[in-house]
């Protein structure tokens, strides 16, 4: 009941819709240089790739783990431990991604690596696809919400997400997010506190990005981060969904750009050049960090 599928799965002896059962698992950690630069910086965002995932878009560009093939079992002390990890590695922050569907264990795990000396800003990194309540168990422990507004067409979320409630559901998400952690907080080029909503542009779908840009400018103005992404990556079987199956070309992604800067929105991430490239999506083969949380 985490999660809007509500699939009511026991997962302490089922796989839920995501994936997953009730034990942890993570199917990276790591110093993350792309997300945005107030988030990654020039040190790194501590990332954790939860695995398993709620959406499963059929575009998934972590699709590796969203589909819950990979990732290492943790105790939630396990976790606690990694997040200091990251932080004596130098990390900007905590990055938990795709964390929902471990709400509860995250947020006990952040509450003793706290007592125990975290004092990075934690972000929540999300595809929005969340219920009030779960975001209410994270209240006062993520100083950052990172979300995915990726759909305003309940067709497009049918098609893609299997959701068709998806806007209206990751827009009562957001409202909770930004109830929780308000207007941006910066420490020089760092953000410490705030949301940054993400809106990833898909092929023949300006329209949809135009709508979602403005409803995020009109519902919040400058009181927000909007990142505008052109990084969308076709992988995996998208046989069945030929018309997404390409890139984004750069005249779909000036578009919504210049869409944005004629709304006024100054606060606000583009991305500059082609962006669609393996750089975006992680090497889930290989992780030091969780290694070495494992043989403590």
């Amino acid at each position: 009941m985490l999660c809007p599928r509500k699939c009511h799965v026991d997962r302490t002896e089922h796989r839920g819709y995501c994936g997953e059962r009730e034990v942890l698992r993570v199917a990276r950690a790591s110093l993350h240089l792309w997300e945005e630069p107030c988030i990654s910086g020039t040190a790194g965002s501590g990332t954790v790739f939860f695995s398993g995932c709620p959406l499963k878009c059929v575009f998934c560009q972590n699709r590796r783990i969203a589909l819950g093939n990979q990732g290492k079992e943790l105790t939630i002390t396990q976790l606690s431990e990694l997040f200091l990890l990251l932080q004596s590695k130098g990390a900007n922050n905590i990055n938990l991604v795709t964390p929902t569907h471990f709400a509860p264990q995250i947020a006990e795990a952040l509450r003793k690596a706290k007592a125990k000396g975290l004092m990075l800003p934690v972000v929540y990194n999300t595809s929005s696809y969340e219920a009030p309540e779960t975001l209410q168990m994270l209240e006062g422990l993520v100083d950052i919400y990172l979300p995915d507004l990726k759909y305003y067409s309940d067709e497009l979320a049918r098609r893609y997400s299997n959701a068709p409630d998806y806007f209206s559901t990751a827009a009562l998400a957001i409202k909770e997010m930004f109830r929780q952690v308000g207007t941006p907080v910066f420490e020089g080029q760092l953000m410490k506190k705030g949301m940054i909503v993400r809106h990833m542009i898909m092929p023949g779908c300006t329209k949809d990005s135009k709508v979602i840009i403005k409803y995020l400018h009109d519902s919040y103005g400058e009181d927000i981060y909007i990142s505008i992404m052109s990084q969308y990556t076709p992988t995996g079987d998208l046989g069945h969904f030929p018309e997404i199956a390409r890139k984004v070309t750069d005249r779909e992604y000036e578009k919504v750009v210049n869409y944005a800067i004629d709304l006024g929105i100054e606060n606000a991430f583009i991305q500059e050049g082609r962006t669609a490239e393996e750089s975006f999506i992680p090497d889930f083969d290989e992780d030091v960090f969780l290694s070495e949380i494992i043989k403590m």
